[in-house]
């Protein structure tokens, strides 16, 4: 069953789309290098109708060595290894973190970061500018993640296990987070999705502190092991899941060229204006300013968010894409003279089979642009813009982007081919 957006958002969309053909051409630089790849599952989880998985998944199978990242895809299956639709079990977001160990430290339980002593355990973010650990992953994505491109084309990718850039007597590892939300008989699907405090019956958060009463929706209110209302009387069997994700990677030489991940997030409160701290709040709500009769989206449908980062170290985009929830309806993230770096527009479904279910988002169009033509200098102030359909309000939204810069272009010899 789907959320109704489909066809109110089919116009903009593809006007949003057209305008920004010039910059998510799928252009991708041919393999030069063999690389390798394999499939691996997170822990098992269980969820019955309503309930909630919020995990944080330590010391998780992954390739180890000196390595160059290519691409990294993930979905929830079922024991048979068959992929769950949206409709019954929502992915709200999966995240892959790197960390740093001591040797002889034992590793953390699952949901116990707080725990950590700080002396053996360290984060090893990306480039992003939100604060502490805040948006630090390396890879993330939500309901979008079965048909989001993340391959990273040669010859960069990203880099890790350097040995050289590790303390002694510390080892790198990778941890899971998934967040995924069982609507099987819920009274609210889209309501359960966007995580409506009503819905949960939540009114304190995970650690017990009271909510802000206008805080109606959104991460605070679905947290591990909360549960969304369902119809009265609906039964249906608790089941196992697992998230299964696949990597590619190659190990690394002088052939890479190495890309800075950074993540921009239009909650960010830093103006530039008075400090050079980034506050990134992560979620906000999109507020209803109209009812569509037509089913055509018109301006005054439309929420516009837009806020302003300076990336610390400029260089080549290699890849972008965005992060949005049901009702977004596109992002784009500008130059500061207005030069669209990467527009990024979600792929509705239209069915109900997995990848293709009706109402939500399944992918978001991505941007490969030729290497050299779109540059960013080095501390430039980025503008980020995310519009969210307004015909109906959306609470816990996110408006987030990703992106992959390298410092320096490929050699010239090396050969394109047709998009992906």
């Amino acid at each position: 069953m789907g959320h109704g957006f489909g066809g109110c958002l089919q116009s903009f969309t593809i006007l949003l789309l057209a305008l920004s053909m010039p910059c998510s051409h799928s252009l991708r630089i041919k393999n030069r290098i063999k690389t390798n790849s394999a499939v691996f599952l997170s822990p098992k989880f269980e969820l019955g109708p309503g309930s909630v998985e919020n995990k944080y998944y330590h010391d998780i199978d992954f390739p180890i060595g000196h390595i160059a990242l290519k691409r990294l895809d993930a979905e929830v299956v079922d024991e048979a290894g068959s992929p769950i639709p949206l409709h019954e079990t929502y992915l709200h977001h999966w995240v892959v973190e790197r960390y740093r160990i001591r040797k002889d430290v034992l590793d953390v339980e699952h949901d116990a970061t707080q725990k950590l002593n700080q002396s053996n355990f360290m984060f090893v973010r990306n480039n992003g500018v939100c604060q502490g650990n805040y948006l630090g992953q390396y890879y993330g994505l939500g309901s979008e993640t079965r048909k989001t491109a993340t391959f990273i084309p040669d010859p960069y990718g990203i880099e890790t296990g350097n040995p050289a850039e590790i303390p002694d007597g510390f080892e790198e590892r990778w941890m899971l987070n998934v967040h995924a939300i069982d609507t099987r008989g819920a009274v609210d699907r889209l309501g359960c999705t966007e995580c409506k405090c009503d819905l949960y019956n939540v009114t304190k958060d995970e650690f017990g502190h009271p909510l802000s009463p206008d805080y109606t929706g959104g991460l605070y209110c679905c947290y591990d092991q909360t549960q969304c209302k369902v119809k009265e009387g609906f039964q249906s069997a608790r089941r196992s899941l697992y998230l299964r994700y696949t990597v590619e990677w190659a190990d690394w030489s002088d052939f890479f060229l190495p890309v800075q991940i950074y993540i921009f997030d239009v909650t960010d409160t830093w103006t530039g204006l008075n400090s050079a701290e980034h506050h990134c709040k992560i979620e906000y709500e999109v507020a209803e300013s109209c009812k569509t009769t037509t089913g055509v989206m018109s301006n005054e449908c439309i929420d516009t968010r837009r806020n302003k980062a300076r990336i610390p170290a400029g260089g080549y985009v290699v890849y972008g894409v965005a992060h949005q929830h049901t009702g977004g309806i596109g992002s784009t993230l500008y130059g500061e003279d207005g030069r669209v770096i990467c527009s990024s527009i979600p792929i509705y479904g239209k069915g109900e089979e997995a990848g293709n279910e009706e109402g939500y988002i399944v992918g978001m169009t991505t941007c490969y642009p030729q290497p050299g033509s779109v540059k960013i200098l080095d501390g430039e102030t980025l503008i980020l813009e995310s519009n969210y359909s307004s015909s109906q309000p959306h609470t816990g939204v996110m408006g987030l982007f990703y992106i992959l810069v390298a410092e320096k272009l490929p050699n010239p010899t090396v050969s394109m081919h047709s998009p992906l």
